[in-house]
């Protein structure tokens, strides 16, 4: 699998950039996002139980907005 970087967070400090990548697989349409790991007590306990082969992550509305004009190009609407 590889990745296609789409963008970053343009609020964000060197070094501490949730980023947004497309990834090329042909089975599904996925994406990678690099972003701050959850470790608040409170939201932990709100979204419960995570497997150990998974995490999650808070990325940053711009970042997510980079997925929606992708995707508006692909539909031909941009």
């Amino acid at each position: 699998m590889r990745a296609r970087f789409l963008g970053k967070d343009p609020n964000s400090q060197e070094g501490q950039s949730p980023t947004l990548f497309a990834t090329d697989r042909t089975d599904r349409v996925t994406y990678v996002a690099q972003g701050w790991k959850v470790t608040d007590p409170q939201a932990l306990a709100d979204i419960g139980p995570v497997p150990d082969h998974e995490t999650l992550i808070e990325i940053p509305e711009d970042v997510l907005k980079m997925y929606a004009l992708r995707y508006l190009e692909q539909e031909g609407q941009s």
